[in-house]
């Protein structure tokens, strides 16, 4: 059984933890999306997830990263994979983000205890308080299968993506 990492308000991220290996359990979590509700990594069991962290909304690269997505939708939903976006921003900010770039899937809030799920991802930089650009893509069974992190200023390359869920299989 998993833990999840729980969005308490009762003091700063745990320290961060190494980056989870591909065939490792994904940690779980709970986090708020965008409209406040809860969004718990585990209720996604028996589908795939792609997990996108970004250091922050508004910002130019991570636009131009969840727009590539957004504008690509279809091949997540052709993999069977949900989108969770996730930033040390607030869900106000987040909200406010995800109407003004139209992005139909969950943005969600690690902003307290700040950068907790990032922390347990190993994506977490204390120093500058912000997530940095890491992708995990877990299969139906909660396995992770595919990890990326890109240094600072680099965006990511949705042909990876694609070549990723091509390599789940029938999920």
């Amino acid at each position: 059984m998993t833990q999840a990492v729980q969005q308490e308000a009762s003091g700063p991220a745990a320290a961060v933890a190494p980056v989870p290996a591909v065939g490792d359990f994904a940690p779980d979590f709970e986090l708020a999306n965008q409209f406040g509700e809860p969004v718990t990594l585990s209720d996604f069991r028996g589908r795939n997830v792609v997990i996108v962290f970004y250091p922050f909304a508004f910002s130019g690269i991570c636009t131009g990263e969840l727009c590539e997505i957004r504008d690509n939708l279809a091949l997540f939903e052709d993999a069977d994979a949900a989108v969770l976006a996730v930033s040390v921003d607030s869900k106000f900010a987040q909200r406010a983000y995800a109407e003004k770039e139209g992005y139909g899937f969950d943005l969600l809030a690690d902003f307290w205890p700040h950068g907790a799920v990032a922390s347990a991802y190993g994506v977490f930089d204390p120093e500058s308080g912000m997530a940095l650009r890491g992708t995990f893509i877990i299969d139906a069974a909660g396995i992770v299968r595919y990890v990326v992190v890109n240094p600072r200023g680099q965006a990511r390359d949705l042909a990876e993506y694609r070549t990723a869920l091509a390599g789940l299989g029938g999920n």
